[in-house]
């Protein structure tokens, strides 16, 4: 009885819908549509790279269901932009290009999705950059709306690994364990040929996979140049390979004309502090006479890998450089040297700076900062640690033999931000000379003799705890102001005699890159 009388009820229900219900009529439209925006741009992208999605939103501002009788690009099937009109894609040849009757009800809205990749070869010769427009013509009876679409598009010099007959990419082979034999590897990439190894400032570099330095060969990079790299793409150095970046001083802040930038291949806004995307500069061991200057490296993996070579002092010498927004770390070495004067390190998925496995680190005048959420960091703006860990959980020690930090900030947005992991079997040797450390320990949780801050052998002249003041750490501007506690507190240390602005130190220094100056309010 319940079963019949539900059956009942429902087709009551569906006579009533039925009886109700009106087809719509769509009436051509006659111009009264409105745009979320009369010009969209697609932004900077490189010759031959596909740019992001955009949108543009139209609305149906009257109170009659409309037809769109035609929405195209006014280029056609010649466009370099494409299109998605509310999840239709278009017929034949003209996908993408053109879409007919298209519906949209009263008081309504619709999403046109767009895309361009442009050859700036098929544009124009000779130059290096080129503004590729387009128009969509939305037709109606009176006649056209139009919405504007411009791109900067910009020439590159591409760098890529070949492919065999089988399409599988080169792989790099290289003295891997230093036995004097080659090793096969599966990094994808390939060597740079002799005419490669000096990067100018007059096109963009564009690298996909790992671009390699061969053994007694220098990547030279001139003032100014820009290094772009794909996903999972990056720089290696191989062995008694070397990389000179010859970065200079800017006159503008902003634009950073003479250093040398290393960064991803998404120029759009939303990409422009993104992590994780490339891989690192891999200063592999036995490579040598590594010098950087003058550069930011930033929205990596790893911004500076540098593996063994402890006892050479050339290894890695960092100077005015500034290395940002890394999923992993900032610089990580592995049983190596690292010389670095006036770096600036920060937003760093776990330390900003490890030296890991032992080795020899000196560094002065330095801002090691990390203002990675902490909520999801485990480790310390700067780790020191002298073993490592394999997936087996063996442990490999290997001594640190020193690890001198002098005039330097240590800071974030976590505590502690220090971190020293000694296995007693080897040498761990280290100092903090006339620098600001975040380290508050109300529990007690480390009370080896590595924290003891009262040995002056360990920690002269060190200030805890005492927040710099920056500038707005967030958008990496580690700047300090007068009356910071890093003001006036440094010692005469390292070689130079400027701070990472190119401007004379303050006497007595301050601490950390950057000399104090007046905040604006």
């Amino acid at each position: 009885m319940k079963r019949s009388l539900y059956i009942v009820v429902s087709l009551i229900a569906l006579v009533f819908w039925s009886s109700c219900r009106q087809d719509f009529i769509f009436t051509p439209s006659s111009g009264n549509l409105s745009f979320s925006k009369d010009t969209v741009y697609l932004d900077t992208i490189f010759s031959n790279i596909g740019s992001s999605t955009y949108t543009l939103k139209v609305y149906n501002t009257s109170d009659e269901d409309i037809l769109i009788p035609s929405i195209k690009l006014r280029k056609g099937q010649n466009s370099n932009y494409r299109m998605n009109v509310d999840g239709l894609i278009g017929n034949g040849i003209l996908i993408g290009k053109e879409f007919e009757n298209i519906e949209l009800l009263a008081r309504d809205s619709m999403y046109v999705f767009i895309e361009t990749t442009v050859d700036i070869l098929d544009l124009v010769e000779n130059e290096t950059q080129f503004l590729y427009t387009d128009v969509i013509a939305f037709e109606n009876t009176s006649g056209v709306q139009n919405v504007e679409l411009v791109t900067l598009v910009k020439d590159a010099v591409f760098i890529f690994p070949n492919r065999d007959e089988n399409g599988i990419k080169e792989t790099l082979s290289f003295d891997v364990d230093g036995d004097g034999i080659e090793d096969e590897t599966a990094i994808e990439g390939r060597f740079l040929e002799d005419s490669e190894l000096t990067f100018t400032n007059e096109r963009p570099y564009v690298i996909y996979g790992y671009a390699a330095v061969g053994d007694g060969k220098t990547l030279n990079i001139n003032p100014g140049a820009r290094i772009h790299f794909h996903a999972d793409s990056g720089l290696l150095v191989t062995n008694n390979a070397s990389l000179h970046v010859n970065g200079l001083p800017s006159l503008d802040a902003e634009l950073l004309e003479n250093e040398v930038i290393f960064e991803g291949d998404r120029l759009e806004p939303l990409y422009e502090n993104i992590s994780g995307q490339w891989q690192t500069i891999w200063l592999f061991n036995g490579s040598t006479d590594n010098i950087i200057n003058y550069a930011t490296i930033k929205n990596g993996t790893i911004g500076i890998l540098s593996d063994g070579n402890q006892l050479d002092p050339t290894k890695l010498e960092i100077t005015n450089s500034q290395i940002y927004n890394h999923s992993n770390f900032g610089i990580l070495g592995r049983q190596t040297s690292i010389i670095a004067e006036n770096i600036v390190i920060n937003n760093s998925g776990l330390s900003s700076f490890a030296g890991t496995l032992g080795g020899n680190y000196n560094v002065t005048h330095s801002t090691l900062a990390n203002y990675w959420s902490s909520s999801f960091r485990q480790f310390p703006a700067l780790l020191l640690n002298n073993f490592i860990v394999d997936a087996e959980n063996t442990v490999t020690t290997n001594p640190l033999m020193s690890a001198n930090f002098t005039n330097c900030i240590i800071y974030g947005n976590d505590n502690p931000e220090l971190l020293l992991e000694n296995e007693n079997s080897e040498d761990f040797n280290f100092k903090f000379t006339n620098s600001l450390i975040y380290f508050n320990d109300p529990n007690g949780n480390f009370s080896s003799a590595e924290y003891d801050f009262n040995n002056t052998t360990l920690y002269e002249n060190v200030i805890f705890n005492n927040d710099p003041q920056f500038l707005d750490p967030s958008s990496n501007k580690l700047n300090i102001p007068f009356g910071s506690p890093a003001e006036g507190t440094g010692t005469v240390s390292g070689n130079l005699t400027k701070d990472i602005t190119n401007t004379t130190r303050n006497s007595p220094p301050d601490l950390g890159a950057y000399n104090t100056i007046e905040f604006e309010d």
